[in-house]
């Protein structure tokens, strides 16, 4: 039965082997087997390490979708660097070269092929490019600005078959991709200050084993890996990060060598039976410490050391970055700022839930929004903001937002459904309006987009607490706080909150406590669980607090905020804050 015709944005490389009909009739056996094993044994493992899909091909040529246009151009360097290794032994007549057209665009998305003028262009741009080399549309270029370090000689506009509009067409030559000076030029004026650049400098090995070499490239390659899944990160890619290997230069001159803004770099040292990883986050242009840690782990299982660094690395630094750009927006000029700045600061006043900062967010929101309109991450948040702003009651006509929420999370969906933290937020949206069975599609998605995303990590927590499964919510909120030892104070409050609906009540209150500056929902919990708990004094003087933020607080204020699947645990609640000294709606 024939799958539900879906578009979406692809980065689509074509490839095609040169003279393929002079190889089969000269050795049709052998030129077949050849082929088979190219597949197999090179083209096939470099389309999975890069998270592609192929989606078709006859025997003498491939077609590939990525997500990523970085990851599209690099896949594509390693497999023309490995065609060459493998050609290196072989005659001329015996080589098999291939050319390859890469391009970004809309894809019609059928029985899992896929099909459209993107398709098309591709491989319009594999006929224009070299044998061995790779021909790119200025969009692909466009995207990997200051992402990597390659080299490309701009051909000019060309027309190609059936394409109304000429294409500008960079090239790719073997020898050119191996970052060895220049990098591609930016195209954008603001590109620079999108977001965060950040460069991986490859982990230094210092136990002077060389057959430790493979356990610290394993650590690069898996971090260059997870940060690549935070859409509001410009990583610089693996084929720039393993150029820089050895380099004598100091950490700013890499950056600027790079175009990054800052800089991971680390060492291994094995002892023993033991292993010490070091890593440090480092702010190129200051050439100062943003954050650093160490690790000590047991030699026992390598790959599992492996994978829990890198993930514990990958969640913190994130974070870390978003803060010390924070402190740079805060001291800018509020009309200096880049759409980026707008929406991390817009994040800073949403987290603090109250309807002077949810205005002003959204007023930010707006201002990145009219710099890029394209910008899904902005689009996303600001239909965040608005659901805050209907779920909380911080406007009069709450039913006049349903409909500019829904378009925006349409509008950031159609422009980026890759980006995670768009899927977190659909997920929370959705089940603001308790459509259950939505959010917990979109949280999927988050969640296998990104894993090592506290955000996404504790929003699992929060909606299996909303449909009836606390204690294994607040094992999810307890792994998000290990993800990332700096997480926001509210995961308390959410971890509170799983504590109550488990009827562990003792263990919500002291959640409760370690919020510095709980809000009005924050309070009326906390009272809820020190009434259960048996705490008079810290209920009455948690629902003193609360209505003194929300003058007139009733018990059924608090129903649109409470997304509970099932009846009895608002029930439950409900119960528990009347204990407190919560007026219903009537008596408030």
């Amino acid at each position: 039965m024939p799958q539900e015709t879906q578009r979406r944005l692809a980065a689509i490389v074509a490839a095609d082997v040169v003279a393929y009909s002079r190889l089969m009739e000269a050795d049709e056996a052998g030129t077949l087997a050849t082929m088979r094993a190219h597949r197999r044994d090179l083209w096939a493992p470099l389309v999975k390490k890069y998270g592609g899909r192929i989606v078709g091909g006859a025997g003498d040529s491939i077609l590939i979708e990525y997500s990523s246009a970085v990851a599209a151009v690099e896949s594509s360097i390693e497999v023309q660097q490995g065609m060459d290794e493998r050609n290196a032994s072989l005659p001329e007549d015996r080589k098999m070269l291939l050319r390859v057209g890469i391009n970004i665009g809309e894809v019609i998305v059928a029985d899992d092929d896929i099909f459209g003028d993107g398709v098309n262009i591709a491989a319009r741009l594999q006929a224009l490019s070299e044998p061995g080399g790779m021909a790119l549309s200025d969009k692909v270029r466009t995207e990997i600005c200051g992402r990597m370090l390659v080299r490309l000689t701009d051909s000019g506009e060309q027309y190609v078959k059936n394409i109304s509009e000429p294409i500008r067409v960079w090239r790719w030559a073997q020898g050119q991709g191996d970052a060895a000076d220049q990098p591609v030029v930016m195209s954008r004026a603001d590109a620079s200050e999108s977001f965060p650049s950040i460069l991986v400098l490859p982990f230094e090995n210092m136990s002077g084993d060389p057959e430790q070499e493979f356990f610290t490239d394993g650590i690069t390659e898996d971090l260059l890996t997870e940060l690549s899944r935070f859409h509001g990160l410009t990583v610089i890619s693996r084929t720039t990060s393993f150029a820089l290997k050895g380099s004598s230069q100091s950490v700013p001159e890499l950056a600027q060598k790079a175009g990054a803004k800052f800089v991971v770099e680390g060492s291994v040292r094995k002892a023993g039976n033991r292993l010490r990883i070091t890593v440090q986050l480092i702010d190129a242009a200051a050439d100062t410490h943003i954050w650093a840690e160490k690790y000590d782990r047991s030699f026992e299982d390598i790959f599992d050391i492996q994978d829990e660094v890198t993930r514990a690395i990958a969640s913190v630094v994130p974070g870390r970055l978003e803060a010390a750009a924070q402190k740079l927006a805060a001291r800018k000029p509020p009309g200096n700022l880049a759409a980026f700045e707008y929406v991390l600061t817009g994040k800073v006043l949403h987290h603090r839930s109250n309807p002077e900062d949810n205005r002003r967010a959204l007023d930010l929101l707006n201002k990145a929004i009219a710099l890029d309109p394209s910008y899904a991450h902005a689009h996303a948040w600001r239909g965040c903001v608005l659901g805050q702003a209907w779920a909380n009651g911080y406007v009069e006509d709450r039913d006049a937002l349903i409909p500019r929420i829904a378009k925006e999370l349409r509008i950031a969906l159609e422009l980026d459904e890759n980006d995670s933290d768009v899927h977190r937020i659909l997920a929370a949206v959705n089940l603001i309006y308790l459509n259950f069975d939505r959010s917990a599609f979109h949280q999927e998605r988050a969640i296998s987009l990104n894993p090592n995303d506290d955000l996404i990590v504790v929003q699992q927590g929060e909606i299996l607490t909303w449909m009836g499964q606390p204690e294994e919510g607040a094992e999810w909120i307890r792994r998000a706080m290990r993800l990332n030892p700096f997480h926001p104070e509210r995961f308390w409050a959410h971890l509170g909150r799983a504590h109550f609906s488990a009827g562990k009540y003792s263990e919500a209150v002291e959640a409760y406590r370690r919020v510095g500056s709980p809000n009005h929902l924050m309070l009326c919990w906390q009272a809820a669980s020190a009434a259960r708990a048996g705490d008079v004094d810290l209920a009455a003087q948690s629902i003193s607090q609360a209505q003194a933020q929300m003058p007139a607080l009733s018990i059924d204020d608090l129903r649109t905020a409470a997304q509970f699947r099932h009846e009895k645990d608002w029930q439950h609640l409900a119960a528990a804050l009347a204990e407190a000294g919560l007026p219903a709606a009537d008596e408030a």
